[in-house]
């Protein structure tokens, strides 16, 4: 088995980032130093360990800290800073910006899959109400339009930090949603909850710039990049229960795909 150096870092004055955590770094492994420090680094930004706002020093400090060689730390940050996790800002230092949602595009609910991934879901609710199924809303639903339908508006974040805005349509009839448990739970979770089987959905994802209202939410610019996705979820019986138009921040946020190749 090949040697690994684990190295715990001595950190400067006001930096204390890195402190609780240690890296293991082979250096007899085949894979380059700067890609182990790099994932793990990564997975410490993912488990929280290394939270948004943490200071992580300059490169020369970094080198010094975990006796590597220089350009072999800049490597590291810059794959990254390329991924969105870290900023380097002048005469500060590298920072931790946050983590980036990895979502699998399978019928589940982001809620379930931030609380299981680790990342702290928090809710706000900006609408709960009922409305006319406009023309669009009835035909995903199944309904006539003009038929009351119950819309939700919801803030998704993680680590304090917006990642979503959701916007979800359903039968009025189907299950009563109080805001305050929208506040402390998922959507589909109370669904399965009322006893509803969510089976099958329909889904597509897009993107397009953010407007100036989504942009003030989603703590973005104007015009900055916005994966989208719009659902419409089916229980076991063919039933469409609900309809989302959802918007996601790109720089936080990804879709994975597993293909299949047809033979």
């Amino acid at each position: 088995m090949s040697p690994v150096h684990r190295t715990r870092q001595r950190t400067a004055p006001g930096d204390r980032a890195l402190d609780p955590l240690t890296f293991a770094l082979d250096r007899t492994s085949p894979v380059p130093l700067y890609y182990q420090l790099a994932r793990q680094l990564e997975a410490a930004i993912e488990t929280g360990a290394l939270a948004p706002g943490n200071l992580l020093g300059n490169e020369v400090d970094l080198s010094v800290r975990l006796g590597l060689s220089r350009p072999t730390v800049r490597q590291a940050i810059q794959s990254l800073v390329d991924k969105g996790l870290l900023v380097r800002r002048r005469g500060v230092g590298t920072q931790v910006v946050h983590s980036q949602v990895k979502r699998p595009l399978e019928l589940s609910s982001l809620y379930d899959d931030l609380e299981s991934a680790g990342q702290g879901p928090t809710t706000r609710v900006l609408r709960n109400e009922r409305i006319p199924a406009t023309a669009d809303v009835a035909a995903a639903l199944g309904l006539a339009e003009g038929t009351e339908v119950t819309v939700l508006e919801r803030l998704r974040s993680t680590h304090g930090q917006p990642v979503a805005f959701l916007c979800n349509y359903l039968p009025t009839a189907l299950l009563e949603l109080p805001t305050e448990r929208l506040e402390s739970t998922g959507l589909y979770r109370m669904m399965r909850s009322a006893g509803i089987a969510l089976h099958s959905a329909r889904q597509s994802v897009g993107a397009r710039s953010a407007t100036a209202e989504e942009a003030a939410l989603l703590d973005e610019k104007e015009g900055a990049a916005l994966l989208t996705m719009r659902r419409t979820a089916y229980d076991d019986t063919g039933r469409p229960v609900e309809y989302g138009s959802h918007v996601y921040r790109a720089s936080r946020y990804a879709f994975d795909f597993q293909l299949l190749v047809r033979s």
